[in-house]
């Protein structure tokens, strides 16, 4: 399988990913997706140029959804980063399976922002988050709340109870 690694982090691509977790999964190629990320001339240079050694595509969700199939089926693994639960759960409404060896999905951090609930250390939801982490969820993926690969998590199952 060749997504070694698949995170959701508001920060898409900075130095937590490239010197604790890539050093922690076999990785050989980052692809990030988020619409205005991707649309960002500027914030997709500074992205792909906090990574030195490891090719970066950043895409935005429907040049993904066009683009995995092909990136998946190759033999180089690969960590698939999206800035919100909602891309991914778009991603896999297109017929993408984001599953990885492992079966989980890593949450980093989801800073506060208008009309979220905090469920953990520098993660916060939506509503419309939720839904897409339970949806996830439902697909089958483990979904760990987890900053660094030796910090503790805790899993999405605990995280919903904040919710009510």
């Amino acid at each position: 399988m060749s997504i070694s690694f698949v995170r959701i982090d508001d920060r898409v691509i900075h130095g937590q990913l490239v010197t604790r977790w890539a050093k922690e999964l076999p990785c050989d190629g980052i692809v990030a997706i988020d619409d205005a990320v991707a649309a960002d001339p500027l914030l997709s240079s500074v992205m792909k140029g906090a990574v030195s050694d490891t090719k970066v595509w950043l895409f935005d969700t429907a040049t993904a959804i066009a683009k995995l199939p092909k990136i998946i089926a190759s033999e180089k693994r690969y960590f698939v980063i999206g800035k919100s639960p909602l891309t991914l759960q778009r991603i896999e409404q297109a017929g993408i399976s984001l599953q990885n060896s492992n079966g989980k999905i890593n949450v980093g951090p989801m800073s506060a922002r208008a009309n979220t609930t905090t469920i953990g250390p520098n993660q916060s939801v939506t509503v419309d988050e939720a839904a897409a982490f339970e949806w996830l969820s439902q697909q089958g993926h483990t979904i760990e709340f987890r900053l660094v690969p030796d910090a503790g998590f805790y899993r999405w199952q605990d995280a919903r109870q904040k919710l009510k």
